[in-house]
């Protein structure tokens, strides 16, 4: 018992923390690449949506603004978001295709080689609103 007081304090503490992946984002937590530092650091979301299955898509808010974001983070110009196989009621890529295409959406890298090969991707819109997916390398689209 005093092991398992130990662990949970030890978590409690951060000091396990390094032994999480830090490829694998935690449940419930969007990041995006600084342009700093040249990891994934996680953003202020809310109400986040995502899919179960093995294409992964999310839909989300977030308070930041396009500038901020802009400033802090690593701008994806390659983002192109898959057409689907089954519907996800919040998420349109015909439409997150043409709103990158005319910069009324701006995507970010979120993720890179989150799985061998595949990139996660998050395009923001000036009003929060905000779209994540999961898409080959842009070397490999």
């Amino acid at each position: 018992m005093a092991y398992r007081h130990r662990i949970l304090a030890a978590l409690a503490l951060g000091a396990l923390a390094p032994l999480a992946s830090a490829a694998t984002p935690p449940a419930g937590e969007i990041r995006l690449v600084s342009i700093s530092s040249g990891q994934p650091e996680p953003i202020l979301t809310e109400d986040l949506k995502t899919t179960q299955d093995t294409e992964f898509r999310g839909c989300f808010h977030t308070p930041l603004s396009l500038g901020m974001l802009t400033e802090t983070f690593t701008v994806d110009p390659k983002a192109a978001p898959e057409p689907e196989q089954q519907g996800f009621p919040c998420y349109d890529p015909a439409r997150l295709t043409e709103d990158l295409r005319t910069g009324e959406a701006i995507a970010f890298l979120s993720e890179p080689d989150i799985t061998p090969g595949i990139d996660r991707v998050v395009a923001i819109y000036s009003d929060g609103r905000a779209y994540a997916w999961h898409q080959r390398h842009a070397a490999e689209n």
